[in-house]
């Protein structure tokens, strides 16, 4: 897929949402996909996905028409903010590290029953207001079954990684035990050319070839247990341990316009490893369905970085003429407690109340150095590169829908959050906050196939805590200061989604959206004590965006057999005043004026094959002392071609970036800042990964072969 850049359980639909068969029982056979004015979900049996050979529930998602996968925030704090759009068995996956992909990468796609779409109304409050959930039904026959995956992946370089991941699941009556490993290896080489130049005059000023090197092993294990009698009477335990290790090496020769060659290097290093750990309680409870959910989780940081400067080339026995070095050591813990009770006919509603309960702690402490020619090291103070963050937050809330019709339904939900927030360190910062997040969903069918869902809400985002801490940026040459003032934007949200049933089993969607945000979270400028001024983090006043996006995923057997083509594109505009010129502009980072993807697969036989291309226009970040912008040379395209020789096994070859496309960015860099620029300066980038080549064998096991 081309990407544009817990032990717990899920708090989710019980018996009061979702409708799961319990396990040692074999679900109802449901025609697929069929919607009826009735009936709220599409249903997708197990048989309409064997003309794509899937190999994991994974692949089967990835085939449901018109569905786009969002993978959740594991950052966000907290549970119910961390909820994708894919449930299983009614339930929300049961671990917030986790992504989706991983989870439902380690299920072989013979033990998926069926999979059903529908609102995310009917799988509980965190998913209110999704206008599509997928709610992905396993097999509940006992026994074992599994899959193992060996992969290889060629860099232009010729450097080769290999990875192996691997899963089990064993069932026996209501008992469930899984467990999941994978290396994770990824190494990416990436090359290409800076210039900098004076803004006003544009003489260049000198020139640098850069070869790249990025290191990145986030291999995990993971296990679970359950038993899951019913929807209302189940246990779960999952736990995850990752010892996260990211590299990069940068080999940078310099050439001034007027001077020798020199060579500098950048070496960076981040020690990141992580545990979750948790679980939840389901019990039926006045009629109802009562669950506890409980998370622990702990992460670290061990980092170094540091960039090197050399008065010749290094093959000329260059000496040292100074540099950086950074070190940051920090630590993160989250704990987590849920409760929820829900009704699915309380009163002629459904019906879902509860409370989350969170503590979230951040000790970090930054270190930067100067380097002089001889070795020395001279600590730079940076403005509060020392601190610890606290945020105790509690959140009530309550759900309650209703269908009026067969084919109108309104549900309305409210949620107040309170948080107290502490910094101490090199700052100090004690603030309070409550806020209302009141919700409305109007789900019609108007007739005709067509599906239309409005909603409006009230979200208030988090804060990321690494905000509130100073560190440099040494491939940047900067400093992302940290804001002890920082508060978390708000917004109201307005969603509109109208779909409809194309070509047999095609579908076509159109969204569009509307955001009104307040105190929106950008850059601004910060002093120190000397009265020294830093780019940082934080509000800037009244922003709003504007998305429409359309979706056509469709089959094209008409035209030639087993083909199907998959179109996404979206079209945004978001406005805000700029702090520090007065004038309107886009929000920072990549919020896109448009982009599209497009995906077209034919699967025939023992053989499928298909292309991918996307593409999207340019965003800038917004700095106090800088405009960086990021854009693509070109489309991106990805090529892969599939063999299956047996029902259990399948071998794909891809090919990532197809077109060799490179990205640029530019930075228009201000002294001492935008405010009172003194001096500008253009600073161009160009890097290309091109093409790399991979190479992957998949083997299921145990369990039934569908369709066999």
């Amino acid at each position: 897929m081309i990407k544009f850049a817990s032990l717990t359980a899920a708090l989710l639909a019980s018996a009061a949402h979702a409708q799961v068969t319990p396990p040692g029982t074999q679900p109802p056979v449901v025609t697929p996909p069929t919607d009826t004015p009735t009936q709220r979900t599409t249903v997708y049996e197990a048989a309409y996905f064997e003309t794509f050979a899937p190999s994991t529930a994974l692949d089967i998602v990835r085939r449901v028409p018109g569905f786009s996968l969002e993978e959740g925030d594991a950052d966000v704090r907290g549970f119910a903010g961390a909820a994708g759009n894919v449930v299983i068995n009614g339930v929300r996956p049961s671990s917030k590290a986790a992504t989706l992909e991983t989870t439902l990468a380690r299920i072989p796609a013979n033990s998926v029953l069926r999979v059903e779409v529908g609102p995310g109304d009917l799988f509980g409050a965190e998913y209110s207001g999704k206008s599509q959930v997928i709610n992905v039904i396993l097999s509940g026959v006992g026994g074992t079954s599994g899959n193992v995956t060996l992969s290889a992946r060629r860099v232009y370089t010729g450097r080769i990684t290999p990875n192996a991941a691997g899963s089990v699941i064993i069932q026996r009556g209501a008992s469930t035990f899984s467990l999941a490993a994978a290396s994770e290896r990824n190494y990416i080489a990436d090359a290409g050319t800076d210039e900098l130049s004076n803004f006003v005059t544009g003489d260049l000023r000198e020139s640098r070839r850069k070869f790249i090197t990025y290191h990145d092993n986030d291999t995990y294990v993971s296990g679970s247990w359950a038993i899951e009698h019913a929807a209302d009477k189940a246990i779960r335990l999952n736990a995850r341990w990752e010892p996260s290790i990211y590299e990069v090496e940068q080999d940078v020769r310099v050439v001034p316009v007027s001077g020798a060659p020199r060579d500098e290097r950048l070496l960076q290093y981040n020690d990141e490893p992580s545990y979750e750990i948790g679980g939840d309680i389901t019990r039926p409870l006045a009629g109802g369905a009562i669950k506890l959910v409980a998370l622990a989780t702990h992460a670290k940081k061990d980092n170094f970085s540091a960039s090197q400067r050399y008065d010749a080339l290094l093959s000329e026995d260059a000496e040292l003429t100074g540099g950086f070095e950074q070190t940051q050591r920090a630590q993160f813990d989250e704990r987590i407690g849920r409760v929820s009770w829900s009704h699915q006919d309380l009163a002629e509603l459904s019906f879902e109340a509860g409370a989350e309960a969170v503590v979230n702690t951040l000790e970090s402490n930054v270190e930067l150095f100067v380097i002089d020619s001889d070795g020395g090291r001279t600590r730079i103070d940076l403005p509060i590169d020392n601190a610890i963050v606290k945020e105790t937050r509690g959140e009530v809330f309550v759900n309650a829908g209703r269908s009026i019709t067969p084919v109108l339904r309104v549900d309305a939900g409210l949620n107040f959050e309170y948080s107290r927030l502490k910094v101490r360190g090199d700052a100090m910062a004690d603030r309070t906050l409550g806020f209302l997040k009141p919700s409305a969903t109007i789900d019609w069918k108007p007739g005709g196939d067509w599906h239309t869902q409005f909603t409006v809400r009230r979200n208030v985002a988090q804060l990321d805590f690494y905000d509130f801490i100073s560190a440099a940026e040494l491939s940047s040459d900067r400093v992302n200061a940290g804001n002890e003032d920082l508060v978390p934007q708000r917004a109201w949200e307005f969603r509109l989604t109208v779909d409809r049933p194309i070509l047999g089993d095609g579908i076509a969607r159109l969204d569009v959206g509307h955001d009104l945000v307040s105190l929106l979270q950008d850059r601004v400028l910060v002093f120190d004590e000397e009265g020294q001024g830093f780019d940082a983090p934080g509000n800037i006043g009244t922003g709003r965006r504007y998305f429409t996006k359309l979706t056509l995923d469709a089959p094209l057997t008409n035209l030639w057999s087993g083909l199907r083509a998959k179109f996404s594109g979206q079209i945004q505009r978001t406005r805000v005043e700029d702090p520090i010129s007065g004038e309107m502009r886009n929000f920072s980072g990549g919020f896109r004026d448009w982009e599209w993807s497009l995906d077209v697969r034919r699967d025939v036989g023992a053989f499928s094959y298909g292309l991918e291309v996307a593409d999207g226009d340019g965003f800038t970040f917004f700095r106090t002392d800088e405009f960086d912008s990021n854009f693509n040379g070109g489309p991106f395209g990805e090529l892969f071609v599939e063999y299956r020789p047996d029902a259990r096994t399948t071998i794909t070859f891809d090919v990532d970036n197809l077109f060799d496309t490179g990205a640029k960015r530019e930075r228009l860099i201000f002294s001492p800042n935008r405010a009172v620029p003194q001096s500008s300066f253009r600073e161009f980038r160009e890097r290309n990964r091109h093409l790399n080549f991979g190479l992957t064998l998949k083997r299921s096991f145990g369990g039934a072969i569908a369709g066999r």
